[in-house]
């Protein structure tokens, strides 16, 4: 290949690149939670979970230990996309935190149903790892476990980086891409979640709740877990 034909697809996939980041849209402005919404059990219906400060989403449940799950969710549905953002994690927080993708909230019965990437700052190995919140199928489903079994961490993917704010000022990065029925995550530029759902997110349970393939996008506060953890530069491309 001559010299100037190497320069012209070299340009080409620069160019690339560029448009694909322009691609990207903010889903926070920094200001305010215009596009989200917090879904919480009627009885925590007075205690605000989710608040902007300093130009990042903090979650925070310390002051309501008897919390049920709380959510962020975001009024607009997503099938195919790639959605990028940053986090900040406490060693001092014991609690579990996570995104759900194409997922669905019940006001009914104050569920989420669809699949969660999980962030969880007391045992970090577990981050990445996929777990299936909705109904008739709660389990783990990467690693790949029958319900009632639980993970541990000789089951992660890869070793991982994993920054808390007592000890940096280095914000934890997230990438997750859904694609058809797959899953895929990067936590600080490393892959460690390739989940292939076939068959389990296009199944009977999930089509019949309209999760798994299309659905919101959600970050996660556990119940009765004691959480702080900040969220900031969240960005979407639909593919």
């Amino acid at each position: 290949m001559n010299l100037k034909l190497t320069f012209i697809l070299l340009s080409f996939l620069v160019l690339s690149n560029a448009i694909a980041q322009d691609n990207f849209v903010s889903l926070f402005n920094g200001e305010n939670l215009d596009g989200w919404v917090e879904k919480k059990a009627n009885r925590d219906r007075y205690y605000i979970f989710y608040r902007v400060i300093d130009g990042t989403i903090m979650a925070n449940s310390l002051n309501n230990p008897e919390h049920e799950s709380a959510w962020l969710y975001s009024e607009k549905e997503y099938g195919d996309f790639e959605l990028k953002f940053k986090f900040r994690a406490f060693r001092t927080s014991s609690g579990n935190s996570g995104v759900q993708v194409r997922s669905r909230y019940n006001d009914e019965t104050y569920s989420m149903d669809g699949p969660e990437v999980e962030i969880h700052a007391p045992q970090p190995w577990r981050t990445g790892m996929v777990w299936d919140e909705t109904d008739g199928n709660q389990r783990w489903i990467f690693p790949n476990l029958p319900r009632n079994a639980w993970v541990n961490e000789s089951m992660q993917s890869k070793k991982i980086l994993f920054y808390y704010a007592e000890e940096t000022n280095q914000w934890n990065v997230m990438r997750i891409r859904c694609v058809g029925t797959s899953i895929e995550a990067w936590l600080n530029g490393i892959k460690i979640t390739n989940y292939k759902g076939a068959g389990t997110l296009n199944d009977e349970t999930h089509r019949a709740l309209n999760v798994g393939m299309k659905g919101h996008i959600a970050f996660q506060i556990h119940e009765k877990d004691a959480l702080i953890m900040q969220f900031k530069e969240i960005y979407i491309q639909e593919l």
